[in-house]
C-alpha cells in the first residue's frame, strides 16, 4: 500500500510541474495613439488592449430605423448557410477541445469474458509421468483496465492549451462571419435603396424631358424649332431612358444578392422600391487598442497565434521519455460464478512504462523546427491583421468626412442646377436661349443628380464599413442632426414622391 501510495503522489508531482515549450506573451506592436481624424485625444484613454470580441454588442443595424433593413438582418443570420457552415466547424472544435482535455484524466475500460472449453487429454505436461485427461472447463473473467499518461512534461497539458486556443479561434471566426454578414447585408440594401433614388429621380427627369420634347414637336409642328433642336431633345430623353433601364438592372443584381445571403432563391424573393434613411447614425469610434479588443478577426488569429505556441511545447516534449501507467488492470478470474468474488478469485497488475526515442533520422527535430516555423508565421498573420484593421477604420473615418462635406456641396449644386433649368427653359421659350443650351443644362443636370444620390447612398455604406472596421456597435448610438437635403419640389418645382 505504501509503494502505490509512493507511486500516486509522485505521479502527482510530475503532473504538477510546470509545462514544457514556452509561455503564450502577446507580441508587442507599435499601435498609434489616435486616429488621423481625431487628434488630440486624452492620453489617459489609452490602455493595452485585451481581447474582448466576445463582449455584448448591440444590433447595431437598427442604429438606421429600417425595418426592412432589421428583418433582411435578422433572416441572414438565421438561414445563411455560410454562417450555418461557420458553427459546424466551431462545433468540431469544441468537441476537439473536450476529447482533448479528456486526455488529463486516466482511461478506464470494464469488460467480461465467460467462455466454456475442452482441454485435450493428450496436451503435453509438465513431466512425462503426468497422465492428462480430457476435461470440459468454464471460466468467468470480469476485468477493469486503466490507461494514464503521466503529464510529468506538461505535453498534454500544452496539448489541451492548443486544442481550447483553437476552439476560442472557431468561436471568433464565427462571430466575424456574422459580423461579415450582417456588414455585406447592410451594404448590399443602400446600394439598393440608392438605385432606388436614382431611379426615382431618373423617372421625374425623364418625364420632364418628355414633355420638352412635346414642347419642342409643337414648335417644330409650327415651324418655331428646327428638326436639329426636336432630334437632340429625343436624344436626350432616350439617352436618359437607357440610363433608367442600367439602373434596374444593377438593382436586380442587389436584389438577388440579398436573397442569396438570406438564403432564399433569387427567383422567389423581391424588395419594393422605397428610399434611403434621412440621416446617418453616430456610431463611437474606438482608439486603436480598443480596436483590437473588438474585432474578432483579429482576436482569431490571437488565438491562432496562442494555438500554435502551445503546439511548440507538444514538439518539444518528444525529445524526452514518455510515462504511461500500463498494464493496470483489477478483476477477478474463476471457474464457477458462485466463486467469481472470492479473494483467491480477485487478480490485478499494474506497471509502468517508459519510452524514449533513440533514432528517428531526424524527425523530432523537424517536428520542433516546424512548430516553432508555425508560431512565426501566426505571429505575422496577427500583426497583419491589426495594420488592415488600423487601415480599413482609417479608411472609413476619412470617406464618412469626406462623403459628408461632398454631399452638402453637391446639394448646394443640385438646387443651383434646378434654379438653371427653370430659367433656361423659360428663356428658350422667350426665344432668348437657344435648344443646345437647354439641352446642357437638362444632361448636366441629371449628371448632378444622381451623383447626389451616389454620394448619399456611399456615406451609408461608409458607416456600414466604420461599423465593420470598428468589429460591430455599441449602445447609445444616436442620430445626428445634419443638414436637410433638398427636396424634390425645390429641385423639379413638382411634389416629392414616388415613380
Amino acid at each position: 500500500m505504501k509503494s502505490k501510495l509512493a507511486f500516486c503522489l509522485i505521479a502527482l508531482a510530475c503532473a504538477g510541474c510546470t509545462p514544457i515549450g514556452p509561455d503564450y506573451e502577446r507580441p508587442a506592436f507599435d499601435m498609434p495613439e489616435n486616429w488621423k481624424t481625431t487628434p488630440g485625444a486624452d492620453p489617459a484613454l489609452w490602455k493595452p488592449a485585451l481581447p474582448a470580441d466576445e463582449a455584448p454588442k448591440d444590433q447595431w443595424w437598427t442604429a438606421f430605423g429600417d425595418p426592412t433593413l432589421d428583418d433582411l438582418v435578422a433572416k441572414t443570420l438565421d438561414g445563411n448557410f455560410t454562417l450555418q457552415s461557420s458553427i459546424a466547424r466551431l462545433d468540431q472544435a469544441i468537441a476537439q477541445s473536450e476529447a482533448r482535455g479528456a486526455a488529463l484524466l486516466p482511461t478506464i475500460s470494464a469488460g467480461v469474458a465467460g467462455t466454456r472449453s475442452l482441454t485435450s487429454a493428450n496436451r503435453p505436461g509438465t513431466t512425462y509421468d503426468t497422465i492428462n485427461s480430457q476435461t470440459v472447463q468454464n471460466e468467468f473473467r470480469p476485468i477493469a483496465t486503466m490507461t494514464y499518461e503521466i503529464d510529468w512534461l506538461g505535453k498534454v497539458r500544452r496539448d489541451v492549451e492548443a486544442a481550447r486556443s483553437s476552439a476560442e479561434q472557431a468561436a471568433a471566426d464565427t462571430q466575424n462571419v456574422r459580423l461579415l454578414l450582417s456588414a455585406q447585408v447592410a451594404s448590399a440594401y443602400f446600394l439598393l435603396r440608392q438605385y432606388d433614388e436614382e431611379i426615382r429621380v431618373l423617372n421625374i427627369v425623364v418625364g420632364l424631358q418628355e414633355k420638352l420634347r412635346g414642347l419642342f414637336q409643337i414648335r417644330y409642328t409650327e415651324g418655331a424649332a428646327g428638326r436639329t433642336e426636336l432630334s437632340q431633345q429625343t436624344a436626350l430623353t432616350e439617352t436618359s431612358g437607357a440610363q433608367l433601364e442600367i439602373l434596374k438592372a444593377q438593382r436586380n443584381a442587389q436584389e438577388n444578392l440579398l436573397a442569396t445571403l438570406t438564403g432564399v432563391p433569387a427567383a422567389n424573393f423581391s424588395i419594393a422600391p422605397g428610399r434611403l434613411p434621412a440621416a446617418l447614425p453616430a456610431f463611437p469610434v474606438a482608439l486603436p487598442s480598443e480596436l483590437l479588443q473588438r474585432r474578432p478577426d483579429v482576436a482569431a488569429a490571437e488565438r491562432a497565434m496562442m494555438a500554435a505556441n502551445a503546439q511548440i511545447g507538444v514538439a518539444k516534449a518528444a525529445f524526452f521519455p514518455s510515462l504511461l501507467v500500463a498494464p493496470a488492470f483489477f478483476g477477478s478470474d474463476s471457474t464457477g460464478v458462485t466463486t467469481l468474488f472470492n479473494t483467491p478469485s480477485l487478480i490485478w497488475a499494474i506497471g509502468l512504462t517508459a519510452t524514449q526515442t533513440v533514432f528517428d533520422a531526424g524527425r523530432t527535430s523537424a517536428n520542433y523546427r516546424f512548430a516553432k516555423a508555425g508560431y512565426a508565421g501566426t505571429v505575422a498573420n496577427y500583426k497583419q491583421s491589426i495594420l488592415v484593421a488600423i487601415q480599413e477604420t482609417q479608411d472609413a473615418m476619412s470617406n464618412l468626412q469626406q462623403y459628408e462635406r461632398a454631399r452638402i456641396k453637391q446639394d448646394n449644386g443640385v438646387l443651383n442646377y434646378g434654379k438653371a433649368l427653370k430659367i433656361s427653359f423659360i428663356r428658350y421659350r422667350e426665344g432668348l436661349d437657344n435648344a443646345q443650351t437647354l439641352a446642357l443644362i437638362q444632361q448636366t443636370q441629371l449628371t448632378a443628380l444622381r451623383t447626389k444620390w451616389q454620394l448619399h447612398g456611399s456615406q451609408f455604406l461608409a458607416n456600414v464599413a466604420l461599423v465593420k472596421a470598428l468589429g460591430g456597435g455599441w449602445e447609445g448610438f444616436k442620430k445626428p442632426e445634419l443638414p436637410p437635403m433638398p427636396s424634390d419640389e425645390e429641385i423639379f418645382g413638382v411634389p416629392r414622391g414616388g415613380e
